[in-house]
């Protein structure tokens, strides 16, 4: 298939997406959208939080491209002053049971999300597939909604977080890595996240993947930080959120992640 078939499908599949109203999160924005360039109601994220461990995958090579992502000028987190603020409450919070912010990302520009498109209708570029999807082929990341023309990430108010444990020094164990394409990374798998009590199912894994309970509560310890602190969750990942009052719910910026 040539790469113009490949963005044509892509192009398909998008607009798909954007017309279901059971697209996961609410990231996509079906009017045309100029994206902005102004950093003025932005904060370096560890100006807010300053024992925020940074890892941002997309500055690296790690990450499911497998190449550094267009517009990561500086291994940095910037977030709007209102998620910013709200975000150094989680931390307040977590701190006192023992743990760390640690965030692979947070506001993304537009040219990342761009690149993410191109390499998603590349369907010859399988570099990373078996860190980040080894059950899925490549074809199907539009379809099932794993790549957006548009994310809430470039409105500036949504992170991608898991928790550091102090006593160990180590990421908290949360079963699953970040980024990975499948259900394994749905806050419900395996349990109820309306409830936090663990199950063990893991009927929704094709690969018979599952959890333990004290993984599934790991995850659980991060997602009700955030949410008493004003951040929804995404019903597919369970290391996302975005501010439930964010400031530019439809706006999406442009800037280069670097240091303000």
């Amino acid at each position: 298939m040539s790469n113009t078939r490949h963005y044509f499908f892509a192009a398909v599949l998008t607009l798909c997406c954007m017309a279901n109203t059971g697209c996961r999160e609410s990231e996509i924005n079906s009017q045309a959208v100029t994206p902005t360039e102004d950093t003025s109601q932005f904060v370096n994220l560890t100006d807010a939080v300053p024992d925020a461990i940074l890892e941002i995958r997309y500055f690296g090579t790690y990450n499911f491209v497998g190449s550094r992502i267009d517009g990561y000028l500086e291994p940095t987190a910037l977030l709007t002053r209102v998620a910013a603020d709200s975000l150094r409450a989680v931390s307040d919070d977590v701190n006192a049971l023992g743990y760390r912010l640690k965030i692979y990302d947070a506001y993304r520009p537009q040219k990342a999300v761009d690149h993410f498109v191109r390499w998603a209708a590349d369907l010859t570029d399988t570099l990373m597939k078996q860190y980040f999807y080894p059950d899925l082929d490549k074809s199907v990341l539009f379809e099932q909604e794993y790549i957006y023309e548009r994310s809430g990430h470039t409105r500036g108010s949504t992170v991608d977080l898991t928790l550091f444990d102090m006593t160990t020094e180590k990421e908290l164990d949360m079963g699953g890595t970040f980024d990975w394409f499948g259900t394994e990374s749905h806050p419900d798998f395996c349990g109820n996240p309306e409830t936090g009590l663990f199950t063990g199912d893991n009927s929704k894994s094709a690969a018979g993947r599952t959890i333990t309970a004290e993984q599934f509560a790991n995850r659980m310890i991060l997602r009700q930080a955030m949410l008493r602190h004003g951040f929804k969750p995404l019903d597919s990942e369970w290391w996302h959120f975005t501010l439930k009052d964010e400031p530019f719910p439809d706006t999406y910026f442009n800037f280069p992640v670097r240091q303000l």
